[in-house]
């Protein structure tokens, strides 16, 4: 006689499939279970899960197809994880449970994964070696804390200060307690993985460390995966995709840079890991530790609030100071100036003793813009409402939304003049024209300047990132310019100037969180400097800045955060801004713009009287900062409530009412709970 078992299953976000299915089978089978199951033409994978509290009488079932029983079920708290982003992101329960999965685990069938799980079970790796330095009072006192509180905890503490080492004392006071315990390390970016694997693995051996990142390939992901569910890898050490691992014993989960924007997902399941990871503590009764220098306003004010332990660290380890930071008034400088005199003499003065300097600014490309001198035309994208960058190295201009490339044209396509000039500066600019204004320097020995770049173009070939970083730790590299990707999280030792040439933008922005962005970006781009306690004392941070008496840039010269933190909150609660408010926004693709807006708006008609509505303001629908990507227009509507049970409750009720609008030219649309841009 068959039995009744749920599974959930890769079901399309808007699908009315979002619920588990049901199947039959001869034999009962435990949640977590993984399994081979018919759906449609086509046999998917699944997870077996926990009953309905009220079960529909079945009608003709399908025969679940095979059983994964090479590996242990799924957990319950991992299910609850799963279970509760799905319901909070607003997303369907299978999408966000597979999803979790690696992809190559979702194709296997039963013998191929006896055949992988035989082959992981032979893989070992070198046994740990690494010495422990000695801890400074800050770091005795965060770590006597986190094994004496509760947590959630904060760990505030200033670049340089030895935030790494704190976590690594505490993964091994849980190891030290038991043997058989496992922990999360979630790190913002994979560029960030391997020095960060290096350390771990430096102090807890190769085979009890493991990463988790997009950036492996299946393979490698699945053979990491497995290690971390089987309970052989002590230690998982991921992007913000690795707060889904499956870890059966988890003991301790670290966010490290816990304020940094991509801990956010922005396709799918746009969910939050750092509040995920926050919250499977809560879940599984297991300590988290959030790291930063320059703590997200959120998790400053849950500290305020006391929902949060805060554990300063003010002090670099060796005593070092802060870098002194300098900034240098743009209005008093000639027309055009890309580095003033002081600043340009400050990086000469670095290369004649032989030290370091970084060059900050977030725009790579040559220019963001290729303009006719004759006529009105820009180097527009055809398929975007936005420009296409001019990439000088391989004359080109690229467009960083939709991917559309072309050569550079030999004159105006419009009028046919050949004047046709960049505008504005990227980070192969800078790099030329830093390289036209130190051509008679010279290093100690005597040997012409090196300038290197650091970006998404220049690390995009495999191992070429790994390959920068060795050159610039070894002093090879004299001046380094880079973007937002070489400011966070690198242990520099011989930088010993920091300087940002062009970071007004942001002050600006219709972003209320630009601002918190870009103090973040340039204190941790600071830290950067004066890393080696022997060169604090002469480390600077430089910035050329056209508003030397903003409130941002008073609070950067005294590195005080918490006077910033403090400005923010007190615009924010005015505001009734984040995280005084709560937001959703829910956004339409469509072939028109008429056609997005319109879909908008009847989801706004449509939700008058739904269950916490009253609560919910619901604003117009406007068309995205950059209206059109690859063809498709794209519109957006914001929600926003001081109740945040009663913007769930609204969501959660809207959700169906959604699923049923239809309109034709409509492609599709998301919801974004928590958004980071509005």
């Amino acid at each position: 006689m068959s039995t009744i078992v749920h599974v959930v299953v890769p079901t399309p976000a808007h699908s009315s499939l979002s619920d588990p299915l049901t199947y039959a089978i001869e034999l009962p089978l435990p949640p977590g279970t993984l399994v081979r199951v018919p759906l449609g033409k086509r046999e998917v994978c699944g997870v077996v899960w926990d009953a309905p509290a009220a079960e529909a009488a079945p009608m003709q079932l399908k025969h679940v197809g095979a059983v994964l029983d090479g590996l242990p079920p799924l957990s319950a708290h991992w299910r609850q994880l799963v279970g509760f982003a799905a319901s909070y992101y607003q997303r369907s329960l299978g999408e966000v449970a597979l999803a979790a999965l690696p992809p190559q685990l979702r194709e296997l069938d039963a013998s191929q994964l006896a055949r992988r799980l035989k082959r992981a079970a032979a893989d070992a790796g070198a046994p740990p070696q690494g010495s422990r330095p000695d801890l400074t009072p800050d770091q005795q006192r965060a770590l006597e804390a986190i094994a004496a509180e509760a947590g959630p905890f904060l760990l505030f503490g200033a670049t340089g200060s030895g935030k790494t080492e704190v976590y690594l004392r505490a993964m091994e006071a849980l190891l030290a307690r038991d043997p058989q315990a496992q922990g999360l390390v979630l790190v913002p970016e994979i560029n960030l993985t391997p020095q960060l694997q290096a350390r771990f693995v430096e102090r807890f051996g190769a085979d009890a460390v493991v990463p988790l990142h997009s950036g492996m390939t299946n393979p490698q992901r699945l053979r990491s995966w497995i290690a971390a569910h089987s309970g052989a890898a002590r230690i998982v050490l991921g992007t913000r995709m690795a707060v889904f691992a499956s870890l059966p014993r988890l003991g301790l989960v670290v966010v490290d840079e816990e304020h940094d924007p991509s801990y956010k997902q922005q396709e799918g399941a746009r969910y939050s890991a750092r509040d995920l990871a926050v919250y499977r503590g809560h879940l599984e009764g297991v300590k988290v530790v959030l790291g930063s220098a320059t703590p997200s306003l959120e998790s400053w004010q849950a500290c305020d609030r006391g929902r949060y332990r805060c554990l300063e660290m003010p002090d670099r380890v060796g005593a070092g100071a802060l870098p002194a930071v300098r900034v240098v008034n743009m209005n008093h400088q000639p027309r055009g100036t890309l580095f003033s005199a002081p600043l340009l003499a400050a990086i000469q003065a670095r290369i004649a003793r032989g030290e370091q300097s970084l060059i900050f600014l977030n725009r790579r490309g040559y220019a963001p813009v290729l303009a006719c001198g004759s006529c009105d035309w820009r180097s527009e994208c055809s398929h975007c409402s936005a420009f296409r960058v001019f990439h000088k190295i391989d004359r080109t201009l690229r467009c960083h939304h939709c991917g559309y490339t072309e050569r550079v044209p030999r004159a105006c396509p419009k009028c046919g003049n050949v004047d046709v000039a960049p505008l504005g500066r990227g980070t192969e600019r800078l790099e030329e024209q830093l390289a036209e204004l130190l051509a008679d320097a010279r290093r100690p020995d005597g040997t012409p300047v090196r300038i290197a770049r650091m970006d998404a173009d220049s690390t995009r070939l495999k191992g070429a990132l790994e390959q920068q970083l060795a050159q610039v730790h070894s002093g090879e590299v004299d001046v380094l310019v880079g973007t937002q990707m070489v400011t966070k999280g690198h242990d520099f030792r011989s930088i010993t100037l920091v300087a940002a040439v062009n970071p007004d933008s942001a002050l600006f922005s219709s972003d209320f969180r630009a601002p918190e962005r870009l103090f973040s970006l340039l204190m941790q781009a600071a830290g950067r400097a004066g890393r080696d306690a022997a060169h604090a004392a002469a480390s600077e941070m430089w910035v050329q800045t056209f508003n030397p008496d903003h409130p941002l840039f008073v609070a950067l010269k005294k590195h005080d955060f918490a006077a910033f933190a403090a400005q923010q909150l007190q615009e924010r609660r005015q505001a009734a801004m984040p995280p005084f408010a709560f937001q959703a926004l829910l956004r339409a693709e469509a072939r028109t713009q008429e056609v997005a807006q319109a879909f908008l708006q009847a989801a706004a008609d449509a939700g008058a009287g739904l269950e916490g509505s009253g609560h919910v303001v619901v604003y117009a629908p406007v068309p995205m900062a950059v209206q059109r990507v690859a063809n498709v227009e794209r519109a957006q509507l914001l929600l926003e409530s001081g109740s945040r049970p009663a913007l769930q409750a609204f969501l959660s009720a809207w959700q169906p009412v959604l699923q049923d609008l239809r309109m034709k030219g409509l492609i599709r649309w998301a919801v974004d709970v928590d958004p980071l841009a509005v």
